[in-house]
């Protein structure tokens, strides 16, 4: 690992690879990024519209399951007003009622005390036994003249609509420390003659069936619909323990995201909004629950809200793998890419190894080295060829450089050899001056001495003067004849050496 900076400094194929993936490489995650961007944008505004999509086949689901069962009551509330004199026919009708809707799971018909004579209260109540975990279609029906464990005059579901003379769905287990199955309740007044309500029929819904029901909605494996109502309790969910059991507004410290998104979905708006529980992110997509406007049917506002509760590996899961496998593919695309521009480059750079090699073994003085012609007309083959001619070039020159030595260490050994000659030959001259001086003395000194003779003897004779005059010419011949020897000699000597040169 450490010898890596090394190779990749060393190497330029490794280099121009690298730079290659690297702009690649930066090319392609910015593709990918603008491709992903917009691609998970879609994703969500296709899980939106899904989930949108959905939650309205919901509520209309959920609305057409209550409107039935409003509409079966209505019918059943109808044949009941021929009858309320008559208290054996209150259980007629509960069964009736009950039979004829597989929604229902139990129907009680309650009137105010003392409304027959000699019964303070009556409540005729039938409901489906479920006991045997079998269908609602096939359960037995059991008749009870009680619901709860406290008077029927004191619970919700009959207290609210005495009072306020309008039919509404409501929690009738508000108020109840009870055992009873989560169920919703649709309790209409029953006028007595004076128009005041003289009972109640209520309808029991079991939230159980209904969450059953609603649950084949779902818009993706993991996602739930889900129903709330205005104290943030669950009426619909898969979990059917949290049915009117668990308050979302009272959730522990840390699933304090969904306590905000059930605040928000009660507080009556339409939209989406993320959260995390239980460590796993969500998105909550929502609406008010509103029932649809039908003739003669009470409208009242419920402050239910439901939603779609969707996961979000659900909605970005197809999208974080394939994110996942198109990166994979990228790093292995541009490994690939990687091996493959080094190994091309590597290909087309080694004539450029090969003249970094002969280059070095030049520089070490084989001037001769042999490089092979190219067969490529690139950038490349031209730098061999150029290579090749400056190679062939500098071997002639510095094979003539070598002859030129040659001959110049020749030269200067015959030059060495004539300074030796010329040595010799000046010691020579230099003998022969000093003899030929040695010769030309003794013949001047006696000519000088005949000379003062002759100067000194003017009053001699005759005789004397003449023999003195013979002796100085004799001299003087023998000192011109010495002369002209020496100046022969010397002549032919130069002419030696020229001839010699």
């Amino acid at each position: 690992m450490l010898q890596l900076p090394k190779i990749i400094k060393k190497t330029l194929s490794v280099r121009i690879s690298m730079m290659v993936v690297i702009a690649m490489a930066l090319l392609l995650l910015a593709s990918l990024f603008v491709m992903l961007h917009y691609t998970r944008r879609a994703v969500k505004e296709e899980a939106l519209n899904k989930a949108t999509q959905t939650l309205e086949a919901t509520v209309l689901h959920i609305d057409n399951l209550l409107l039935s069962v409003e509409q079966t009551t209505g019918n059943i509330y109808m044949n009941l007003m021929d009858h309320l004199d008559n208290p054996d026919m209150m259980f007629t009708y509960s069964r009736e009622l009950v039979e004829s809707n597989p929604y229902v799971a139990g129907c009680a018909i309650a009137f105010k005390e003392n409304y027959y004579p000699n019964r303070q209260h009556f409540m005729a109540y039938v409901h489906r036994d479920d006991s045997a975990n079998v269908a609602y279609a096939h359960t037995n029906l059991v008749r009870d003249d009680m619901f709860g464990n406290t008077p029927y005059t004191t619970q919700w579901w009959y207290t609210h609509p005495m009072t306020t003379g309008k039919a509404t769905w409501l929690n009738p287990l508000k108020g109840m420390d009870c055992d009873e199955a989560p169920i919703t309740t649709f309790s209409l007044p029953i006028p007595g003659k004076d128009g005041e309500p003289v009972g109640v029929i209520g309808v029991d819904v079991s939230l159980s069936l209904l969450s059953n029901v609603v649950e084949a909605a779902k818009p993706s494996p993991n996602s739930y619909c889900t129903l709330i109502d205005q104290e943030g309790t669950y009426i619909v969910h898969p979990d059917k323990d949290k049915l009117l059991r668990q308050v979302l507004f009272m959730l522990p410290g840390e699933e304090q995201e969904a306590r905000l998104a059930a605040e928000t979905m009660t507080s009556g708006k339409t939209g989406y909004m993320p959260f995390v529980m239980n460590d796993t992110p969500y998105y909550i997509f929502y609406k008010p629950f509103r029932r649809a406007a039908i003739p003669g049917r009470s409208l009242e506002e419920l402050g239910w809200s439901a939603g779609i509760v969707y996961p979000e590996k659900d909605i970005l899961g197809d999208y974080d793998q394939l994110l996942y496998y198109v990166l994979a593919i990228a790093v292995i695309g541009l490994l690939l890419l990687f091996v493959i521009y080094r190994f091309i480059i590597h290909r087309q750079l080694l004539p450029l190894q090969m003249l970094t090699k002969k280059a070095q073994h030049i520089a070490e003085g084989h001037y001769n080295e042999t490089i092979p012609d190219s067969k490529h007309h690139d950038e490349i083959g031209r730098l061999q060829s150029n290579f090749l001619q400056m190679q062939q070039s500098l071997s002639a020159y510095i094979s003539e450089q070598e002859q030129l030595e040659a001959t110049l260490q020749e030269q200067g050994k015959n030059l060495q050899k004539a300074y030796k000659e010329a040595q010799k030959a000046d010691r020579m001259k230099m003998a022969f001056l000093h003899n030929m001086t040695n010769q030309l003395l003794e013949p001047a000194d006696s000519m000088r001495e005949d000379v003062q003779a002759l100067c000194c003897q003017q009053q001699k004779d005759a005789q004397e003067i003449i023999r003195l005059t013979e002796s100085i010419k004799k001299k003087g011949e023998d000192i011109a004849e010495l002369l002209k020897n020496f100046i022969n000699l010397s002549d032919e000597e130069i002419r030696k050496e020229v001839d010699h040169a």
